[in-house]
């Protein structure tokens, strides 16, 4: 999305006083603000200062965030962005040569590894799924670009423009406190002493001085760059006593001895004084620039369970370590008699914080205690390792990341890297049995998938939309099926699977299992396959021959043997569908019984709390407790420094995504993947067939010759405007959601392109259902799309083009295939909707290469609309059948072979076929 226009954005503001705007991350790594409803309200003034920065690009906009925003109240979402920004600031800060007049400045990025960690923190934002440690790096490379240019458009030096963003930022020398131990001092076995750096050498190499010798070097007391220098020691004596006391008696600028009580000072106020800008050097030999401190360890995991699955219960052993030894029970009863400070502890200086590490081995006996009574179960063992788990609350929580470590044992972090590393696992052939070659990362997805049903533990295959989630599912049950052929357990072996997805979706189902692997033994349980008295009388005996039932969400709530049978695996299609807890279809999927669980989805779940706690609640129940538990815990988490980065180390395990931009599934991809978008009839549009049926016989018994040819392919037109949506035949202009079954498997398909931020191509070959399609659309996404159609004027079409390639913010294109099926270069555009046909390969084929041509650096995915059960989906699998022979044949379109056929076959081609086209539910 691109972010609002500045012209008018501030007496608009001002007027509102206050705005909604959240941050978009887009495919193309942009990051942008844009309005949400949702989104906490901003200060109108901040608002309007972060829309004008962010209009000149995501560089100049996080400029702003971390230079400029530094005291403005903003929400999570946009703090992570101003830490994030605030980093490159405070690294600017630090570059010797940062106060040159004219001197070029570029600050290295961090590392890979701190990257990928700030990345994994992440808040939900929409876009998130393409955010990762390189994404991060071109956004710091961006910054870089955008400050060096307004450096420039400044004219003066960084201090100059840091200083006008605001006073904070002081670049006039950095002042240290340098911390060194004196061993030989045993009263004051510290020394402290203040430095600044300057420039005395030509070669401008910056110099650690006493900040006395400040005083000297700036002998004029007016001086404005001592001011400037002392400035973040005066800011941080506001807040620290002992600093204040040293600042007003002149001791800040000379060298001091140190007893442990003032060096514990300091470092207690570690955090206020690095915030104030003042740089803190402490021991060479203290790690990380802190003494040692006792660590509190829990190990998990370490023997193999007796049982698996989410109801598996682990062993638990607590230590407690000094720089990695551990510490006896006298040592650890020793060190808790100390008060508050510094020790010295077997030749180390040691952190003490009584009550912290009090609350800390508190809380993890407590833990054991409970494990060696009942052991500790799979979903709190996770919660743990995330430090997640709900308990963590007040002191414990504090202290959790400082005091302890929770490490997975040898059989949980085996079963942990197995999961995190599917590529790594052994490898899993489904054999002969499937009719298809599976690509590499489809392999790595079977084996994950299999790992976790053996553990008995829930998996989201999370996917784009295109890369296989399906041929992956039906891998796993040929899989299963053969090891269950070679077993004697008959209870295991008669068990069968169950597949849950939205009614639309069923015959893509039946269709891929067809050509795939016809040798499961599926049953279809639904009214569009089998009448209501025979799904009903559906008894154990059927269930234990097949492999799989197939169903949808509505008929979950209609025959109760599905909620009561035991299943071997239950998948869920579309998962999304789940999202709303309180939904009746909702929570008759949640009851049902399974072994282990599936949910397939290519919606990105990580940038919506709420949807991930559904899914959850459904593949692993209690891993994130209730609702309100997990609304509880979110809360809590958003005021942890990296907020985030818990509840997706929790999750991480039983979430496989891989996505159409990753460049190691890319490179494997074919360049075009084409799909049948089965759409069930409306009421309303059965009637209307069933009408049109009727009187077509009536026609053919009184017509021949040409009047006859004329008549076909009326009845043919009208069958075509029926299926698209009854309006259109009808001309009543209502354009009602629910009177079209195209209608609602548009609506499916647009709501993931738009969670995805990608683009589409939408082809109709009736000029009238151009106008209805972007309405429709524009409701669906959020904002409009373009048209162009037979009447647009040709001037125009170009600079329609222009737009759809350069404006992340324009989703959809609608086009008329004759207008624009040939000639247009939309490579902007990953999914192509055809969604009425044209019976005409060739046609079809030129239409789709308006995005599936050179320069098209992505996946195409064609999405070909077919009506079930009527003249639609007879005449695709007459054009297919037929393709195998001869393209050629085709070439004048199936409406002309139509109407050589005699009535008899002609009025069977058209036939509808009520079960299959009524899968409303």
């Amino acid at each position: 999305m691109s972010p609002l226009p500045s012209d008018n954005a501030d007496s608009t503001l001002h007027a509102a006083g206050s705005v909604s705007l959240a941050p978009v991350f887009t495919p193309h790594g942009r990051l942008t603000l844009s309005p949400a409803v949702e989104a906490p309200l901003l200060e109108a003034a901040t608002a309007g200062r972060l829309l004008q920065a962010f209009t000149r690009g995501s560089g100049h906009g996080l400029l702003q965030l971390g230079a400029g925003e530094v005291a403005s109240a903003l929400p999570a979402v946009l703090s992570y962005w101003r830490d994030f920004a605030a980093r490159y600031v405070t690294a600017l800060c630090t570059l010797p040569d940062a106060e040159e007049r004219g001197a070029p400045v570029h600050v290295a990025p961090p590392a890979d590894e701190v990257l990928a960690s700030l990345a994994d923190a992440a808040p939900p934002m929409e876009g998130a799924e393409y955010l990762t440690g390189t994404a991060l790096a071109a956004l710091w490379r961006d910054l870089d670009a955008a400050f060096a240019a307004e450096l420039i458009e400044a004219g003066g030096t960084v201090q100059d423009f840091l200083r006008r963003h605001d006073p904070a930022w002081n670049l006039v020398g950095r002042v240290h406190f340098n911390l060194a131990e004196n061993r030989k001092d045993d009263e004051a076995p510290f020394a402290f002493v203040a430095t600044y750096t300057t420039r005395l050498s030509r070669q401008s190499k910056a110099q650690h001085l006493p900040l006395g010798r400040a005083l000297r070097e700036y002998a004029d007391a007016s001086n404005q760059e001592l001011l400037s220098l002392l400035l973040p020691v005066q800011r941080a004596a506001q807040q620290c006593a002992w600093l204040k006391a040293m600042v007003d008696s002149g001791e800040i600028f000379h060298p001091l001895r140190w007893t442990p009580e003032d060096a514990f000072a300091l470092l207690r106020d570690a955090a206020t004084l690095e915030t104030a800008g003042i740089v803190l050097r402490m021991p060479a030999r203290w790690r990380a620039g802190r003494p040692a401190r006792a660590q509190v360890t829990a190990t998990l995991g370490a023997a193999t369970p007796s049982t698996l699955g989410r109801d598996a219960l682990l062993d638990f052993q607590m230590d407690v370590t000094l720089e990695g030894e551990p510490l006896n029970a006298g040592e650890i009863e020793a060190l808790l008699a100390q008060s508050n400070g510094l020790a010295l502890i077997r030749g180390h200086w040691v952190e003490i914080d009584h009550d912290k590490l009090t609350a800390v081995l508190e809380r993890y006996q407590h833990a054991q205690e409970a494990a060696s009574s009942g052991g500790l179960s799979f979903g709190d063992a996770m919660r743990m390792l995330a430090r997640a788990d709900q308990a963590d609350t007040g002191a414990a929580s504090e202290a959790g990341a400082d005091w302890s470590q929770v490490v997975a044992g040898p059989w949980l972090a085996d079963t942990l890297h197995g999961l995190r590393s599917p590529q790594a696992l052994d490898a899993l052939d489904p054999g002969p049995a499937l009719q298809a070659t599976l690509r590499p990362y489809q392999q790595v997805g079977v084996r994950w998938l299999h790992l976790l049903a053996q553990l008995g533990l829930g998996a989201c295959l999370a996917d784009d939309m295109g890369l296989g989630k399906t041929i992956q599912v039906l891998s796993l049950l040929l899989i299963l099926k053969r090891v269950d052929l070679k077993r004697t357990d008959a209870r295991t072996s008669a068990k069968p699977s169950l597949l849950v997805a939205p009614a639309s979706l069923l015959g893509n189902w039946a269709s891929e299992i067809a050509r795939f692997a016809p040798s499961l033994d599926v049953l279809v349980a639904h009214p569009s396959a089998l009448p209501a008295n025979e799904l009903a009388a559906i008894d154990a005996d059927r269930l234990a021959k097949l492999d799989l039932v197939i169903t949808s969400y509505g008929t979950l709530l209609r025959l109760p043997w599905l909620k009561e049978t035991p299943w071997r695996l239950v998948v869920i299609d579309e998962a999304q569908a789940i999202k709303n807890p309180n939904a009746k279809q909702t929570r008759a999927t949640k009851q049902l019984g399974a072994e282990a669980r599936i949910a397939l989805t290519g919606t990105p779940i990580e940038n919506r709390l709420g949807d991930l706690w559904s899914i959850f609640d459904f593949i692993n129940p209690g891993l994130l407790g209730s609702s309100k538990q997990f609304a509880t815990l979110v809360k809590r988490l958003a005021e942890r420094p990296n907020p985030y980065g818990p509840l997706r180390e929790l999750v991480r395990p039983y979430i496989l995504r891989r996505m159409k931009t990753d460049k190691s599934v890319i490179a494997d991809l074919p360049d075009k993947t084409e799909v049948r978008a089965y759409c069930p009839l409306s009421r309303k549009q059965a009637a209307l067939y069933q009408a049109a049926v009727v009187e077509l016989a009536a026609h053919l018994d009184q017509a021949d010759g040409i009047q006859r040819r004329g008549i076909v392919l009326a009845f043919l037109m009208r069958f075509k405007q029926i299926c698209n949506h009854p309006s259109q035949w009808l001309g009543d202009n209502a354009w009602g959601e629910n009177d079209s079954g195209k209608w609602g498997r548009l609506r499916e398909l647009a709501e993931v392109i738009a969670a995805k931020q990608e683009k589409v191509l939408v082809f109709t070959q009736f000029r009238e259902m151009t106008a209805p399609l972007a309405a429709f659309l524009g409701s669906v996404f959020g904002r409009p799309g373009l048209v162009l159609h037979g009447e647009t004027d040709v001037k125009k079409r170009q600079e329609l083009v222009r737009r759809f390639q350069g404006d992340e913010a324009l989703p959809f294109f609608v086009l008329s295939l004759k207008a624009g099926g040939a000639g247009l270069n939309l490579t902007a555009a990953s999914h192509v909707i055809h969604f009425d046909r044209w019976w005409n390969p060739s046609v079809e084929n030129q239409a789709t290469d308006r995005a599936f041509r050179i320069g098209q650096r992505r996946n195409v995915l064609v999405h070909k609309f077919v009506c079930r059960g009527t003249v639609e989906e007879k005449i695709d699998e007459l054009i297919e059948a037929k393709r195998q022979l001869s393209t050629d044949l085709l070439e004048g379109g199936a409406e002309l072979m139509l109407t050589e056929m005699k009535d008899d076959e002609l009025l069977k081609l058209v036939a509808l076929d009520i079960q299959s086209a009524m899968a409303e539910n």
